[in-house]
């Protein structure tokens, strides 16, 4: 599905190596945006990125490590040299480990709040601030039924940092509105995904599918399809909202 009042635009996916990002940059490149691809593990999102552009044209690749602001401003630099001003930001990269409550750790709370937080603060700060220059753009920010309902099978660490980023997205949502920037954020359950999988041990995946209500896993697709959609230029009127996807586990 194309949006026919989407021209060309620039988007920068972070965390687009696998997952759940990789199905985002796939759906913005099919919707005729040029897409930079980046993640921690450069390597892999360069194999994304030749899949989908095998001369670089419209898909190409860099290296960043969500976890600190300079490495955004780096970013930044690099797909205005390569493209120009981004118009489309979706801030994915995330890191998700289990924990136990009481015992966690400060080094391990700080590591995966600072991680996560940073990544969408400093995602909406950076680039939110080129597009406010250029009066356009759209961010999206990925967040999570852990940040709206506690969590269940991911961390406190993990479901607090999530939390955080729906607050972030209120307030940049403001701060950026009268520059024609809308920054919203989508909050998907569990869905069909690796790390899904790799997080949430065989023999207990089967009762977490029993405990959503429409009984089965979500859609990457779908989740992708939404960014698109939410993306558009005339999208214009979303702005501060956290678009729920979770099967029913969390309605409101």
């Amino acid at each position: 599905m194309t949006h026919a009042s989407n021209h060309q635009g620039i988007a920068v996916v972070t965390g687009a190596a696998g997952g759940m990002g990789a199905h985002i940059a796939r759906r913005l490149h099919a919707d005729g945006h040029r897409v930079l691809l980046t993640d921690i593990d450069v390597e892999a999102a360069e194999v994304v990125a030749r899949v989908l552009s095998s001369d670089g044209s419209t898909a190409r690749a860099t290296e960043l490590d969500v976890a600190h602001r300079a490495n955004f401003v780096t970013a930044l630099e690099h797909v205005e040299e390569l493209w120009g001003t981004p118009t489309i930001v979706v801030n994915n990269a995330a890191i998700t480990k289990t924990a136990d409550l009481m015992t966690l750790g400060e080094d391990e709370f700080t590591a995966v709040l600072s991680t996560n937080v940073n990544s969408i603060f400093f995602g909406c700060q950076v680039f939110g601030a080129a597009m406010a220059r250029e009066k356009y753009g759209r961010i999206v920010n990925m967040a999570s039924l852990a940040g709206q309902n506690g969590g269940t099978g991911t961390g406190a660490h993990y479901a607090a940092s999530k939390g955080a980023i729906l607050t972030a997205t209120k307030i940049f949502a403001r701060q950026l509105a009268a520059d024609g920037v809308t920054v919203n954020a989508i909050a998907p359950g569990p869905h069909d995904l690796p790390i899904v999988k790799a997080t949430i041990p065989p023999d207990k995946l089967d009762a977490v599918v029993a405990g959503i209500p429409v009984g089965r896993l979500g859609s990457a697709s779908f989740i992708a399809d939404m960014v698109g959609l939410l993306t558009a230029e005339n999208a214009y009127f979303v702005t501060g909202a956290c678009w729920d996807v979770n099967g029913g586990l969390y309605v409101r």
